[in-house]
């Protein structure tokens, strides 16, 4: 699509991004984010970036503020080099700077400053504390106290550049993005609604600075990888015959730490390059809470109807100059805790509250009031991140997942009846496919134990292989891992990289999805409260370099850790045991009574290889730890036991 037709209206374009923690998520991680959604290939005075930190951090603050000063540099460096990524960590990370436009000594220049720059504020974050020199730089440094806490603190709101100023250039005389950094109020006497907290203060912060008819959020890990992404998403939104029934364009996450076979199964390539694409057939992608752009309208509720049309001169009329003094106190008095109180924000308004993944049951409310999404996955990936890299991180992102996935389905929100009526069946029972991991573990629970149990006392539980009623149990299973085999590489995957991904989907149906199980009864049951743990972006030295070598990480004891020593253990006894019944009974047993259950422990001990491996051959600091091998070899003890004496099968 030609953008130059809409001139001067283009679409402003507000980003947000969101950050919890400073030691969990670095902030020189965060500010090279930040500068790569600074750089778009996009007019700068258009562009208006966001940062909320959840953590009211002063670090995080001292990172932003250095960023401003670096981006006067970086940014026209991108430009008139035409580089790609534009994230200065991940440039200079892939990139030597000679099939660049720059010269060498422009590209030493400008790493140099990177450089010193990230230097300076690692090394404010090890110290936690701000030169006092550096303070007097800027006002919002009085804003922090030695009182202030992460969970108490009033609301910060500082335009560290505003582009409507006509000092806001970089060093070539363009006009700068405009940049803020907020952090809303937060009091231990009022609940803050987690991330949909975060970004509904975002939304209503933003409406007094820029008010941009779109939206883009990203992950604070979440760098952009394609300098056209605004130009590409925005060519469906202003789309001539289709465009008004767009309320969303989501892109699909990709991670740049990704090992060659995948050891935790987190590149997810299926479900981006399969599954999301189609929805696109039934009304559109979820919303899975980065990458994603969204109309203004249609997060502050608004239903679709056929004569909508979007004003997209917003956000460019609304550039009227004010004291920005005058805007940030404004600016603070919609960020209090208290402003939601007895309004819709978080039901009818804004992302929704009361549920660990916001993203996705605010993406089927939207789909819910009449508007579609879409899907965008160009060749070039538009966003790169940091995927889990230890088994702990993995095991914890999808128990969060699944926990808030399982929540919606028995919630007034289950696809099925919040959607019927509304969207197509097909398209609830799209998302009921998620909906419905976490119990899913119930089923697989059974399989890894019971048919190995039975095993173990020479009870068979399948037909015979010579008898008929066999065929549905070979076909499903067969079928079923074919073409899961065949979607896995069609999309990119390894056969080794398959293989480790079936291992995580037994790991993560036995642990994490178990736990959602657990945990979302409680809730409902009023036994807990909803809580959210941030994934940490770092790891040390001995930790990457096991999981570049890809050899899987356990470290600390977990009660998930015992859950999975314990069933691998105990199918490993079991297939001792069904080896006994085959030496005492012959081939016929082998080939006519157990068989099927043979197969089926046999397949289990393979996959469970590296968890022997971990439990009793490894000495490296990542193996299981002693303290869970026993328990899991006191429960297979327990269990046996009570199979002797009180028979489960």
């Amino acid at each position: 699509m030609s953008f130059a037709r809409y001139g001067e209206r283009l679409p402003c374009v507000d980003i947000f991004v969101c950050t919890a923690d400073p030691q969990s998520e670095p902030p020189s991680l965060v500010i090279s984010t930040i500068l790569s959604l600074m750089a778009y290939d996009y007019p700068a005075e258009k562009l208006s970036v966001y940062l909320s930190d959840d953590g009211g951090s002063v670090l995080t603050f001292y990172a932003m503020w250095e960023a401003s000063s670096f981006a006067k540099h970086w940014i026209p460096f991108c430009k008139r080099c035409n580089i790609d990524p534009r994230s200065p960590a991940a440039y200079f990370s892939e990139s030597d700077g000679r099939q660049d436009l720059c010269t060498p000594k422009e590209w030493s220049l400008i790493k140099d400053m990177y450089d010193e720059m990230t230097e300076r504020i690692d090394t404010a974050v090890m110290s936690d504390k701000i030169p006092e020199e550096i303070k007097a730089n800027h006002k919002g440094f009085c804003e922090w106290n030695p009182e202030i806490t992460s969970r108490n603190h009033q609301p910060i709101v500082q335009i560290l550049i505003d582009s409507k100023d006509q000092n806001a250039v970089d060093n070539e005389g363009n006009v700068l993005p405009t940049l803020v950094y907020m952090a809303r109020e937060k009091r231990p006497q009022h609940h803050h609604n987690f991330k949909a907290g975060a970004m509904n203060a975002l939304i209503r912060v933003s409406s007094v600075i820029s008010n941009s008819p779109i939206i883009m959020n990203v992950d604070c890990d979440m760098y952009s990888n394609n300098k056209d992404t605004i130009r590409d998403a925005l060519c469906f939104f202003l789309d001539e015959e289709m465009g008004h029934k767009i309320g969303f364009v989501q892109y699909p996450q990709s991670y740049n730490n990704m090992t060659k076979n995948d050891t935790y199964g987190n590149s997810m390539l299926v479900i981006s390059k399969v599954e999301l694409h189609g929805f696109d057939s039934v009304g559109g992608p979820l919303y899975i809470g980065t990458g994603c752009f969204h109309r203004r309208e249609i997060l502050c509720g608004r239903r679709f109807t056929d004569d909508y049309k979007e004003d997209w001169y917003r956000g460019i009329k609304d550039k009227i100059q004010e004291n920005i003094y005058d805007i940030e106190e404004k600016a603070k008095s919609l960020a209090t805790c208290t402003y939601e109180q007895d309004m819709q924000w978080g039901d009818e308004i804004g992302l929704k509250y009361g549920c660990p993944v916001e993203d996705v049951i605010t993406g089927l409310a939207i789909h819910c009031r009449g508007w579609e999404s879409v899907l965008n996955s160009p060749t070039r990936p538009a966003f790169m991140g940091v995927g889990p890299s230890t088994l702990a991180q993995t095991l914890l992102q999808h128990k969060r997942w699944s926990e808030g996935n399982f929540s919606i389905f028995l919630s007034k929100y289950c696809p099925f009846l919040f959607g019927h009526g509304k969207i197509k069946l097909r398209h609830q029972m799209g998302y009921c496919i998620y909906g419905l991991w976490a119990p899913n573990s119930l089923a697989t629970l059974y399989y890894v134990t019971i048919p190995s149990l039975a095993l173990l006392k020479g009870t068979p539980l399948f037909p015979e292989i010579t008898s008929p009623w066999i065929a549905p149990f070979l076909y499903v299973f067969f079928v079923k891992n074919m073409y899961s085999l065949y979607e896995a590489l069609s999309c990119g995957e390894t056969l080794k990289g398959w293989w480790n991904g079936q291992r995580m989907w037994l790991v993560k149906r036995i642990s994490s999805y178990l736990y959602g199980v657990i945990d979302t009864l409680r809730k409902l049951l009023g036994l807990s409260q909803m809580t959210f743990a941030v994934s940490s972006k770092v790891s040390d030295e001995d930790v990457s370099k096991r999981y570049e070598q890809e050899i899987m990480e356990f470290g600390s004891p977990t009660p998930e850790y015992v859950i999975i020593a314990t069933i691998a253990l105990l199918n490993l006894i079991c297939l001792v045991g069904g080896l006994r019944h085959i030496m005492t009974g012959g081939w016929n047993v082998l080939f006519n009574v157990l068989p099927a259950q043979i197969f089926l422990c046999e397949l289990l001990v393979i996959t469970n290889i590296p968890l022997y491996e971990a439990m009793f051959l490894r000495k490296d600091k990542g193996r299981i730890p002693f303290s869970v091998t026993l328990a899991s070899i006191g429960f297979v003890v327990l269990v046996c036991l009570v199979e002797i004496l009180v028979p489960i099968v």
